[in-house]
């Protein structure tokens, strides 16, 4: 079953309980949801949902991929798909899409530790007008053993780093404080 509004509306809800000081940057994605549109739906030019994913090695460090059309280091995460059943599996799932490690990775926690709303440029080459994405991030952790086999399409690199080289401080000090 793909994911509905109503599993982003509670998401979303939750989310802003914990973190009342965000509720002003999520209302974008309230009034769409209030509205009808189907945010999981990348055509919602207006904005919509995406998910991504921290995530943590044994050695405190965050997996970082540069991603190909923006030509910028990222922790993984992208678009929803009609098969994704809820925001967390979603955010795995691009994690293993990117990056090929499967084995050894679980949640932090089963909540987003961000919802991160940002501008995203006009893409004529997929005629796409700018808009915003909602970016629903969970933390996982990986132990043990693992290899990375990257998208080539959409990845050209990956680097651990720790996790104190996350640009985004809010996203950061709520990393490290999820793996407390």
């Amino acid at each position: 079953m793909p994911i509905t509004a109503t599993h982003i509306r509670t998401t979303l809800t939750g989310y802003a309980d914990a973190h009342p000081e965000d509720k002003h940057t999520l209302a974008p994605l309230s009034e769409l949801l209030d509205q009808g549109a189907d945010v999981t739906s990348r055509k919602e030019f207006r904005g919509h949902a995406t998910a991504g994913a921290v995530l943590v090695n044994d050695q405190r460090q965050a997996l970082f991929i540069h991603h190909v059309a923006l030509d910028k280091w990222l922790t993984p995460g992208g678009h929803l798909e009609p098969e994704d059943t809820n925001l967390m599996h979603a955010a795995l799932r691009e994690l293993v899409e990117e990056t090929g490690i499967t084995l050894s990775v679980a949640p932090v926690q089963p909540t987003p530790v961000h919802v991160d709303v940002h501008p995203i440029p006009a893409n004529d080459s997929k005629d796409e007008p700018a808009h915003w994405h909602a970016d629903f991030r969970y933390v996982f952790q990986v132990t043990g053993e693992h290899s990375v086999t990257l998208q080539e399409e959409e990845v050209s690199g990956y680097a651990w780093r720790g996790i104190d080289t996350i640009a985004d401080e809010t996203l950061r000090s709520r990393v490290l404080a999820a793996l407390r």
